[in-house]
């Protein structure tokens, strides 16, 4: 019998899980919150347990080695919450999975026309029955120069589904792609930044990667420009952001990440006062939109998520090198 436990299980995986249970031959134990000092030891005598985006301490994975486990499998596509370098030293793999590129691209056009169309004022003024126009004037997406950092597959279904509104579009990326010229201009990333009216962020967590707009280079950007983040929040340093904000060089922001998420995501706050005072800042700016790395949440994606992460433990459990498996030097 494979054991998998699962750490902050919603209601809605739980149905899925418990489908797949038979059909697969697994046996689950399951926990609603994100795995902490206090709850290791529900997995004991469990060797792989399923984990989403929360942080995982060096000291939380030296306690889950002490009982026995040998495998994490991450549902969720960055890996960044957890030293996978001392995981292996500790004897316990690693993997993540991929899914729907479409969910996290719908979301980032969602947070560009929101951005374009003021949709965070306008909804706070009706809120409080101003019915005026106001400062509702807003940018339609046809006249903007769209630069998309990353050309992977989120990058790619984006550029694809915005090619409709008419729009220019120039990317970023490493490594260049015939399918993406179909769609967008590939340039360097300083000109991005200089030409481009909407940035949407989608590259990866890494080193290379890290706060890619910073305090050197936000003054660069084209005046009144909108950044869309729905990737890692680490691609963007939050203190440039607010500065580029209150400077009046940035327009608008739409994140569904910011940086340090993993502290702050997928837990419940509601009780306790916040701590980051950057992302306090950015949430009483009436031209940001910020939302909780929601972006992935879909039915479909959901469902791959769980499918591939159950892939891995499988290939775990039968001796096998896991799909996504991540590999340390």
């Amino acid at each position: 019998m494979m054991k998998v436990f699962v750490y902050s299980c919603r209601d809605d995986e739980r149905i899925l899980y418990d489908k797949l249970a038979q059909e697969l031959g697994f046996e689950f134990g399951f926990c609603k919150i994100q795995p902490t000092m206090d709850n290791y030891e529900l997995a004991k005598g469990y060797e792989c347990i399923s984990v989403v985006g929360t942080k995982i301490s060096d000291e939380l994975l030296e306690k889950f080695a002490e009982n026995g486990l040998k495998c994490i499998t991450a549902r969720c596509i960055g890996v960044d919450h957890i030293n996978v370098k001392y995981a292996k030293e500790l004897g316990i793999r690693v993997s993540n999975i991929t899914y729907s590129p479409n969910a996290v691209a719908d979301y980032a056009i969602l947070l560009m026309l929101m951005c374009l169309r003021k949709e965070k004022y306008i909804l706070e003024h009706y809120k409080v029955n101003d019915y005026t126009l106001a400062q509702n004037c807003g940018r339609e997406l046809r006249d903007m120069t769209v630069g998309i950092v990353g050309g992977g597959r989120i990058g790619r279904t984006v550029m694809k589904q915005i090619s409709g509104f008419g729009c220019k579009m120039l990317v970023y990326d490493k490594y260049q792609m015939d399918e993406v010229k179909e769609y967008a201009e590939y340039v360097s990333y300083e000109e991005l930044l200089e030409k481009s009216d909407i940035i949407s962020f989608h590259a990866p967590g890494t080193a290379d990667t890290y706060h890619m707009l910073n305090m050197d280079n936000v003054k660069n950007l084209k005046k009144n420009c909108i950044i869309i983040n729905t990737s890692r929040g680490s691609n963007v340093d939050t203190k440039a952001l607010i500065y580029g904000i209150e400077q009046g060089i940035i327009g608008a922001a739409g994140l569904d990440v910011i940086d340090n998420e993993p502290t702050i995501y997928n837990i419940d706050h509601k009780d306790n006062i916040p701590k980051d005072h950057d992302v306090a800042v950015l949430e009483s700016l009436p031209n940001v939109v910020i939302t909780p790395h929601t972006a992935f949440y879909t039915d479909h994606a959901v469902r791959d998520m769980i499918e591939h992460s159950l892939e891995n433990a499988t290939a775990f459990y039968n001796g096998d090198r896991m799909p996504g498996e991540i590999s340390v030097s």
